[in-house]
């Protein structure tokens, strides 16, 4: 079950008023399904926007709609409309999210994979300050998070898609995807400011 807040239920409700259709809903999806670092987004939809096998659930005035990929990580999610300096939106809290590093990668895989990372990855990205650890796999995803040198520099994506990402899909094939879930815009000395 999703709940929204009052605050939030409210800000609905006035955006469905304004355009003037009872019969809108908001779809909820997770865009990225990181469990450390997901995106969401909301979306006011009509009701032939709707999929067959899609959950909907009443939140109190209007519905919530939710696709089979995001209802399970989503279960127990609350959405809450914020204001601040920055601006104003909704903000999903998500028991699901997992912070980086609250557990240790584990497995066979995972142990392979912390082999590439020290004996090929760090190595070659070392000399510009920059460092790579492991985080989690999961399904054959790696979860990396980027730190010195790389943590906040405008070239980690490419770092990650044509080095790190490279050397790890060679190395272990049943690896799927490589994916980066570092906050480049904070820590103790981003590369830049």
């Amino acid at each position: 079950m999703i709940e929204f807040t009052d605050r939030a239920r409210q800000q609905v409700l006035e955006f469905i008023q304004e355009e003037q259709d009872a019969d809108l809903a908001v779809r909820l999806a997770v865009l990225d399904s990181s469990p450390f670092s997901p995106r969401y987004d909301l979306a006011l939809i009509e009701s032939w926007e709707r999929k067959p096998d899609d959950a909907a659930y009443d939140v109190g005035g209007f519905e919530v709609v939710v696709d089979p990929g995001s209802a399970s990580f989503l279960t127990g999610a609350s959405v809450d409309w914020i204001e601040s300096l920055q601006g104003s939106g909704f903000k999903v809290e998500n028991p699901n999210e997992r912070q980086p590093g609250a557990g240790p990668a584990a497995g066979a895989l995972a142990d392979r994979v912390k082999q590439v990372i020290d004996q090929q990855v760090n190595p070659a990205i070392a000399s510009h300050g920059g460092a790579v650890s492991l985080v989690d796999v999961q399904d054959g995803v790696v979860f990396l998070s980027m730190s010195g040198g790389c943590q906040g520099c405008g070239m980690a994506a490419v770092t990650l898609k044509q080095g790190v990402e490279r050397l790890i899909m060679e190395a272990l094939p049943e690896v799927t995807e490589v994916r980066d879930v570092t906050d480049h815009a904070s820590g103790t000395d981003p590369y830049y400011a």
